[in-house]
C-alpha cells in the first residue's frame, strides 16, 4: 500500500501525497500551481480543464485528451500527465504557435483547453480532416473568438504533418507501474490487475464504488464535493480491457472506452458510430466506458437503447461464476438492475450485422453535441424478399429504464415497411409508453417524437433524404 500517486508530470516522475479521490484539476491548481488548466463548468462539458493523459499501448505511448475536473488523482497513477505548461519544450508547440499566429484567442480562458485537445489530435491523427478537427473541438466551448480561426490553426498544423507529444519512452513507465492500492486521508483506492482480484475485492467490499472512467460519477465528485472513501478502479483489469471479435460477434470488456468501441463499430454500424460521437466529446469518450454507461442504469443513457436493439448480451461475473443475459433484461426499474452486490459487469457482446439487416439509432436533444437525450430511438429490422421478418425497437427517455417496444416491433413484422406499417408501429408506440414530463420535453412531445422516428426510419431505409436537426 502506498500513500503516493506516482505519475509523469510534464515529462518528470512525480509523487503526490494526496487523497486519491481529489480531482486532478484541484491538485494541479493548488499544489504545483499549474494554473493554465482552468475550471469552467466542473462537469466535463466546457473543456477549459482539458489536459493529455499518456499510457503505454504496445511499443508506444499514446496520448488522449481528458477533463481534469472530473478525473480523480488515483486514476492517473502509473500514467503520464501533460498540461498546457508542459507542451512547450524550448519553443512553442506547433498548435500553440499556430493559435498565436492566427489570432485564435481573445479572452484566453478557454484557449489552454483548446490547445490541449488539438495537441492530442495532432499527435494521434496527423492527417486529420475538417470533420476530425471539429470532432476534437466538440468538447471545448469558446464564447468570444469563434471557431473559424481555431479550426484554421488546426488545419495549418495537420497540413504540416501533425506534431508529436514530447514525453517519456515506453521503458520509463516501468518505474511508475500502477499500484494495487493507494491510501491517504481516509480514502482507499484499489487497482486490481485481474478479474480474479477484482471479484475477490468486490466480494469483500460490496459497498465500495466501482469506478470505470468516472465521466458520470466524477461530476458528483467535482460539483457536489462528494468523498470517495473506498474505490475499486477497473481501468487496470486485463480481462475488462479486452476486445474480442469472431465471425459473428463483437465483445467488449466492461472497461473498454467508448473511443475504442467507436473504432471497432464504425465499419459495421455507421449509425451507432454517429451516436457515439454525439453523446460524448473526445475527452469523455477517451475515459468513459461501455460498462459504466450501462451500469449507471440511466433511463436516458444513449448506449443501452442502441445495444438493446442490436440484441446485445451482458456478462455478469462473481466468485460464484459467470451468468449471461439479454441486455434488455438487465434493467429492472429506475436505476435498479440485475447486478448483485458481489457482481461486476464483465463484458457486453453484440452480433455483427447480417444480410438484410437495417439498423438506425436517432438521438433527439436540444443541441447536436454534448447534450442529454430527450428521446433516443433505435431500430433494427431484418428483411427478406421485401418483407420484414423480424424487428427490434428500443427507446431511452420514454420510461424508467431503457426499454423495448414489443408491440411496435410486431406491427412491422410481415410488412413491406411502408407508410401504413409505419403508422401502425407509431400507434403501438403511443399506446405502449407513458413518459414523464421534465425540462427536456413534455410527455406529449416525447410520444410524438418517438412516433415520428418510425417514419424517419422508414424513409431513411428507403433511401429518401431526411432533413436532420437537433430538437
Amino acid at each position: 500500500m502506498s500513500n503516493s500517486v506516482r505519475f509523469f508530470l510534464n515529462g518528470q516522475i512525480h509523487e503526490a501525497n494526496v487523497r486519491p479521490d481529489t480531482t486532478v484539476l484541484d491538485w494541479l491548481r493548488n499544489v504545483p500551481r499549474l494554473t493554465g488548466t482552468k475550471e469552467g463548468c466542473a462537469e466535463g462539458d466546457c473543456g477549459a480543464c482539458s489536459l493529455l493523459i499518456g499510457h503505454v499501448d504496445g511499443d508506444q505511448v499514446k496520448y488522449h485528451a481528458a477533463n481534469s475536473c472530473i478525473l480523480a488523482m488515483g486514476q492517473i497513477d502509473g500514467r503520464a500527465l501533460v498540461t498546457v505548461e508542459g507542451l512547450k519544450t524550448g519553443e512553442l508547440h506547433p498548435i500553440q504557435a499556430a493559435m498565436a499566429e492566427n489570432g485564435s484567442s481573445q479572452c484566453g480562458f478557454c484557449t489552454p483547453g483548446i490547445v490541449m485537445s488539438l495537441a492530442g489530435l495532432a499527435a494521434s491523427n496527423p492527417q486529420a480532416d475538417d470533420e476530425a478537427i471539429h470532432d476534437a473541438l466538440a468538447g471545448n466551448l469558446c464564447r468570444c473568438t469563434g471557431y473559424r480561426p481555431i479550426v484554421e490553426a488546426a488545419r495549418k498544423v495537420v497540413a504540416a504533418g501533425g506534431a508529436a507529444i514530447a514525453g517519456p519512452h515506453v521503458a520509463a513507465f516501468a518505474e511508475i507501474e500502477p499500484q494495487s492500492m493507494l491510501s491517504d486521508g481516509g480514502a482507499v483506492f484499489h487497482q486490481p490487475a485481474s478479474l480474479n482480484e477484482l471479484l475477490a475485492l468486490r466480494s469483500e467490499k460490496p459497498e465500495a464504488i466501482l469506478l470505470g472512467g468516472g465521466t458520470d460519477l466524477g461530476v458528483a465528485l467535482a460539483d457536489y464535493h462528494t468523498d470517495w472513501n473506498e474505490v475499486i478502479a477497473l481501468a487496470s483489469v486485463r480481462e475488462l480491457r479486452q476486445i474480442c471479435e469472431t465471425d459473428n460477434h463483437l465483445s467488449f470488456g466492461a472497461a473498454v472506452t467508448w473511443e475504442e468501441v467507436l473504432a471497432r463499430v464504425s465499419a459495421h454500424y455507421p449509425s451507432l458510430a454517429t451516436l457515439i460521437r454525439r453523446f460524448g466529446s473526445t475527452q469523455i469518450r477517451s475515459m468513459g466506458t461501455i460498462g459504466g454507461n450501462i451500469g449507471t442504469a440511466s433511463p436516458i443513457g444513449d448506449g443501452p437503447p442502441a445495444l438493446i436493439a442490436l440484441g446485445a448480451e451482458i456478462e455478469l461475473a462473481s466468485l460464484s461464476g459467470h451468468r449471461f443475459l439479454s441486455l434488455e433484461d438487465f434493467f429492472l426499474d429506475y436505476r435498479k438492475t440485475e447486478l448483485r452486490p458481489n457482481e461486476v459487469i464483465a463484458s457486453i457482446s453484440i452480433p455483427k450485422p447480417k444480410e438484410g439487416q437495417a439498423f438506425r439509432v436517432y438521438k433527439i436533444s436540444k443541441r447536436y453535441d454534448q447534450d442529454i437525450s430527450t428521446v433516443c430511438g433505435a431500430f433494427s429490422v431484418f428483411r427478406e424478399e421485401g418483407q420484414v421478418r423480424s424487428a427490434r425497437i428500443a427507446f431511452g427517455g420514454m420510461a424508467a429504464t431503457p426499454i423495448r417496444a414489443i408491440e411496435a416491433e410486431q406491427a412491422l413484422v410481415g410488412t413491406a415497411l411502408d407508410r401504413r406499417a409505419a403508422e401502425s408501429c407509431a400507434a403501438a408506440i403511443s399506446a405502449r409508453f407513458q413518459p414523464l414530463s421534465d425540462w427536456r420535453g413534455s410527455a406529449e412531445y416525447r410520444l410524438q417524437v418517438a412516433a415520428n422516428l418510425v417514419e424517419r426510419f422508414r424513409r431513411d431505409v428507403a433511401g429518401e433524404t431526411v432533413e436532420v436537426m437537433a430538437l
